[in-house]
């Protein structure tokens, strides 16, 4: 009786740490697997292309002039930046503007963008500076000016995107040299535009 009391607990002994055996058999989880990367995050990006804007502020103007856009972009996080933009337009689409009329812009503002649908990323933006409007005789010929817009990229890979963008920018000018400058108006030139952007 005794005896095959002694055998059954020496019995049990085994049967209760071959769990523990097997369970120290089993190799624990490779640290070499590959782990997941997120796509790079860049804080710089600068855009160039070709760029329109209306003639709102000259008067009897037909057609808007047409020129080189750009602007550098400095990102905080993935969603928020601020870009400093500038722009100049001399080339006119027709013959039907009066005088030879040039406009130049320097913007400042605060950007917001975000990934849309696979390559695609949109944009908005709110820009204040200046305009400079030559060729005409604009009193002031630099005006305070400001708007907002956006645009949509298509990304050709993680650095290189297709930009394609359009805005409102306002400036009060006139073309009465009498009004010494103080004008009630502020006249509104949209502007678009299609480029490169470049990440870095």
């Amino acid at each position: 009786m005794k005896r095959k009391l002694l055998f059954s607990i020496l019995a049990v002994v085994p049967a209760a740490l071959l769990p523990l055996a097997a369970a120290g058999q089993v190799a624990p989880a490779s640290s070499s697997a590959p782990a997941e990367t997120e796509a790079p995050t860049y804080r710089w990006q600068g855009f160039i292309g070709f760029g329109y804007t209306s003639l709102n502020q000259v008067n009897q103007s037909r057609s808007g002039l047409g020129g080189v856009d750009f602007a550098v972009t400095r990102n905080w996080g993935k969603h928020f930046g601020l870009t400093a933009n500038g722009s100049y337009y001399a080339y006119a689409f027709t013959s039907g503007n009066p005088g030879t009329p040039k406009v130049d812009m320097v913007l400042f503002g605060p950007e917001f963008h975000a990934d849309v649908y696979g390559k695609f990323g949109g944009f908005l933006h709110g820009l204040l500076g200046g305009q400079h409007t030559a060729g005409e005789s604009i009193t002031p010929n630099i005006a305070f000016a400001g708007g907002f817009g956006g645009g949509m990229d298509y990304a050709l890979n993680p650095r290189l995107s297709v930009r394609a963008y359009g805005d409102d920018i306002g400036a009060s000018t006139v073309q009465d040299p009498d009004h010494l400058g103080y004008s009630p108006h502020t006249h509104f030139g949209a502007r678009a535009g299609i480029g490169v952007v470049y990440k870095f």
